[in-house]
């Protein structure tokens, strides 16, 4: 079902589905009994632009410390349970605003009911994860291996079983480490399922092959018109990830705001470090509440025609570099002056 279609469901102070805009998650890392640790980590991910932030949830102590976490910080809170019961319902009374569950590995119908009785009590949304990882032996066994149609099948018979227990406040996320298996699940999920779609490649990989794999998979997903909030799962800092799932909206067109930057790849006429001057540039526009786009070119011979799509640029030559606006040249600046140059008109476009 494409995202327009898809059921609404309040996450803390947040929607998604329905039409709703994909928001971005991301997973802290710290551990979640360390309050300070976990705390200073969520804010640090609002303010790179994560909307949802969910926690492991091992020990009893780290349910208690939801409590106190979720006062300090400004968006939902999700509880991550695997294996015991009551590690959820602990989870649900010290205010998460919704709860990630695979309720294969949370053990038998009645334990699922306590969760689920807890959840509607609160009417907190549940998350049905199912990873490839975690397909039942049944299913391997009946589509002869580790499939798409699968894990669609494990996570719907999930779904179904909350629904018999009487409640639909549910989301679905159905992930693999094989993205183009994971892109075959949410195009067979997505025409069964009412629900919204948590999108992520699981265990991409680190921040170089993670992204790729998560730029390649979340793009395919999410241009059919499937997801409704997205993970990019990458083995490094969860600062990444939400930049990475910022790009990737953006790049689609499913997201506007912050500061495009856009750079030639050098060539042989480059006379400036312009790798280093694009990356200066990437980390500087960070500051700016902006929705436009700025060019880094490396050449004055062909910098200002290159640039004329961007509202700024600048380019790079021998010595010296061209402030670019619209593009047209408005002031040539010495070549150890660009990056200030540029920041100088960035404040006056941020008024």
């Amino acid at each position: 079902m494409f995202r327009s279609h898809t059921k609404s469901i309040t996450i803390g102070n947040k929607v998604i589905g329905g039409g709703n805009p994909i928001l971005i998650q991301s997973m802290t890392n710290t551990k979640t009994e360390d309050v300070r640790a976990t705390t200073e980590q969520i804010l640090e991910l609002e303010k790179a632009g994560c909307e949802i932030i969910r926690c492991t949830v091992p020990t009893p102590e780290a349910a208690r410390a939801l409590k106190e976490i979720k006062s300090k910080i400004h968006i939902p809170l999700v509880a991550d349970i695997h294996f015991d019961y009551r590690l959820a319902i602990a989870a649900i009374e010290n205010g998460a605003d919704k709860i990630r569950i695979n309720p294969g590995n949370i053990g038998s119908r009645d334990r699922v009911k306590a969760v689920v009785d807890a959840a509607k009590e609160r009417n907190i949304p549940i998350r049905v994860g199912v990873n490839s990882g975690s397909l039942e032996k049944e299913l391997v066994e009946k589509y002869h291996g580790v499939t798409a149609e699968g894990i669609v099948e494990s996570a719907l018979d999930k779904v179904h079983l909350i629904e018999e227990l009487g409640y639909d406040n549910l989301v679905i996320s159905i992930k693999s480490s094989d993205v183009m298996m994971c892109v075959k699940a949410h195009e067979v999920l997505a025409g069964k399922t009412p629900y919204p779609l948590h999108v992520g490649i699981t265990e991409a990989g680190t921040v170089y092959s993670g992204n790729i794999k998560s730029s390649v998979g979340l793009g395919i997903i999410l241009y059919q018109g499937i997801g409704d909030t997205i993970r990019v799962s990458l083995t490094g800092n969860p600062l990444e990830e939400v930049r990475t799932a910022k790009l990737i909206l953006k790049t689609l067109g499913l997201r506007r705001g912050g500061v495009e930057v856009v750079s030639c790849p050098t060539c042989g006429r480059t006379k400036i470090d312009l790798i280093g001057l694009a990356n200066q540039v990437e980390a500087m526009v960070q500051q700016y509440p902006l929705d436009i786009r700025v060019a880094v070119m490396g050449c004055v011979v062909n910098g200002p025609g290159e640039a004329k799509e961007a509202d700024l640029g600048i380019a790079g030559g021998i010595g010296e570099g061209l402030l670019i606006r619209k593009g047209e040249i408005i002031r040539k600046v010495p070549e150890s002056q660009l990056l200030s140059a540029l920041r100088e008109e960035l404040d006056q476009w941020n008024g």
